[in-house]
């Protein structure tokens, strides 16, 4: 990625300088394009294994299988959208589009949390008519199913846990598998108690804790994408330490206008006028404030103007 500034001198007598992080746009790669590879094992392992879900599910009557496999469904088609974002996330800006397509794997992100929170509500209506209506379960081929089922999630879990930590995209795919992790370990508590006591309803009981377990997780998940999609502030920046920052800069007298937004996980943007002493110095001041974001921050993709107090004054009847 290569960063370079540019200013321009106006008639108004004021200095507009940007500092842009750039790369090949047909060769962007997101955070989640880092991690391609594990989500396709993971897609495969998950598809495959949900399958074998179902049919035990069906097979042995319990609703703690058959919500597992339902949650295994939700991570397949999570990781597919995340797959098919990513892709999306690759292509090359347009004048259309000219930030690309990187806003795809939020919106996947998005949709991730809101089928989950559909499939919880469906999960803990169905858990309400067995405890009505308890029906007969077979524990032996349950605990066997649920067995696998967890040793294929602690490798899922492995293959996405380098990247839940840079992308939000994979962070969804990430906590799906864990809350399935969970599940099976649910399953197998029960499937253990309906072989020893032959008290059946603890499937509905453990279906329904499958399904209030992720709500939380999957609510972390829904704040961040829509924070993100309302271009707030990302977490981990402090805007009054940003514009110390510029404020300590030499012949900086003001900073105004400042905003630091998310464009996709890893790839946050910043912009705002800074306001000089001396509009001889707006190069030197603009290199200074790129190279301040960047050390400070990590914030390599910048829009900064530099301006005098001339200017603002210009502009001030303008602002909401």
């Amino acid at each position: 990625m290569a960063e370079h500034a540019h200013g321009h001198s106006h008639g108004s007598g004021h200095s507009h300088g940007g500092g842009h992080s750039h790369g090949d746009a047909a060769a962007l790669v997101t955070a989640g394009g880092r991690h391609k590879r594990s989500l396709y094992l993971a897609l495969a392992l998950t598809f495959s294994f949900m399958v074998v879900e179902v049919v035990g599910g069906l097979w042995t009557g319990s609703l703690a299988l058959v919500a597992d496999a339902v949650h295994m469904l939700t991570d397949a088609g999570g990781l597919v959208l995340a797959l098919v974002a990513i892709r999306f996330a690759e292509r090359p800006a347009t004048p259309g589009n000219s930030y690309g397509y990187v806003r795809m794997e939020v919106l996947a992100a998005l949709a991730n949390a809101v089928v989950l929170l559909v499939v919880t509500v469906f999960i803990l209506y169905e858990a309400w008519q067995r405890l009505l209506n308890p029906p007969e379960i077979i524990g032996g081929p349950m605990l066997a199913v649920a067995v696998a089922g967890l040793a294929v999630n602690l490798v899922s879990m492995r293959l996405l846990s380098a990247g839940s930590s840079e992308s939000l995209n994979v962070k969804g795919a990430y906590f799906e598998v864990l809350a399935d992790m969970l599940g099976s370990l649910g399953v197998i508590l029960a499937a253990v108690i309906v072989m020893f006591t032959g008290w059946t309803l603890v499937d509905p009981l453990v279906g329904a804790g499958i399904g209030l377990f992720i709500v939380p997780r999957t609510w972390i998940l829904l704040k961040g994408a829509v924070h993100i999609l309302m271009e707030g502030t990302p977490p981990d920046i402090d805007l009054a330490r940003i514009e110390a920052a510029l404020m300590a800069i030499e012949g900086v007298e003001a900073v105004h206008d400042l905003h630091v937004w998310t464009l996709t996980s890893g790839m946050d943007a910043m912009s705002g006028h800074v306001v000089v002493r001396d509009m001889a110095r707006a190069r030197a001041t603009l290199a200074a404030a790129q190279a301040a974001m960047q050390a400070e921050f990590g914030l390599s993709h910048l829009t900064i103007q530099i301006e005098d107090a001339a200017l603002r004054a210009a502009e001030a009847p303008q602002r909401l």
